[in-house]
């Protein structure tokens, strides 16, 4: 056999060299990766760093708004309780608020998001002795559940006022000469009383009519201790409810 022909120097340089270039051209290359990958890494960083900036901004922004919220709905409250007069207590009344207070403290350390009351009333009330009753508790400050507001036209009144009350603290039943003849026919008024009657949140507010009628078509609700404009005025029953059930407005 032939001998193998050795290379020479020159060729062994020159394939020094091209192997040397092989080998620089794939350091290039992965220099060029590793920048272009970190390039790519810290845009990633910066984009996430925007976004996550963003959110705590928002963050920021919104219990800024919460905390300026507060301070109006506080202040709103504050204002409006500057304005409530003062009320003489009976002692029966003082019993049964004070039994309503605890409630719907309660109530509202568990669900703040319901309103203060529920106000049960008649239809034939609702743009009289019921919207009077709203209004003053509204202006104490007093978050009312009232159909006349909190119905809109084409819902379905029944579930409506099933929201109403489960949605509620407290219940307010304004009991009118209208009211006794709405149980007296089983109409709206006395499914919201047969619902509110299962509970032990309820203030009978007596107006126009004595307890001694009321008994004669609802004697368990007239056996509950309550409020009447027979000794006072609607305005000082507001108060008082307002008194009970939003006493932090005092």
């Amino acid at each position: 056999m032939p001998t193998p022909r050795m290379p020479s120097q020159s060729q062994i340089v020159s394939q020094m060299r091209a192997a040397q270039r092989k080998v620089e051209q794939q350091i290039k290359s992965e220099v060029r990766k590793a920048e272009q990958q970190f390039e790519r890494d810290l845009k990633a960083a910066q984009r996430k760093a925007e976004s996550d900036a963003k959110v705590q901004q928002r963050r920021n922004e919104q219990a800024a708004q919460r905390e300026i919220d507060k301070w109006v709905r506080d202040t709103n409250r504050k204002l409006q309780s500057a304005s409530r007069p003062t009320v003489t207590y009976r002692a029966t009344e003082e019993r049964t608020l004070a039994s309503v207070a605890t409630e719907a403290e309660r109530q509202a350390a568990a669900h703040p998001e319901r309103r203060d009351v529920f106000l049960c009333h008649a239809w034939g009330d609702r743009q009289g002795a019921a919207q009077e009753l709203h209004d003053l508790l509204e202006g104490f400050g007093v978050k009312v559940w009232f159909s006349e507001k909190d119905v809109a036209l084409g819902t379905s009144l029944v579930r409506e006022i099933d929201k109403g009350l489960r949605m509620s603290h407290i219940g307010i039943v304004l009991a009118t000469p209208n009211l006794v003849k709405s149980l007296a026919a089983e109409g709206i008024a006395d499914k919201e009383l047969s619902a509110l009657l299962a509970t032990d949140r309820v203030i009978p507010v007596v107006h126009g009519i004595t307890y001694e009628e009321l008994r004669e078509e609802s004697p368990l609700l007239a056996s509950r201790s309550g409020l009447s404009t027979g000794e006072d005025t609607l305005e000082q029953v507001a108060v008082k409810i307002a008194n009970a059930v939003r006493p932090e407005a005092n």
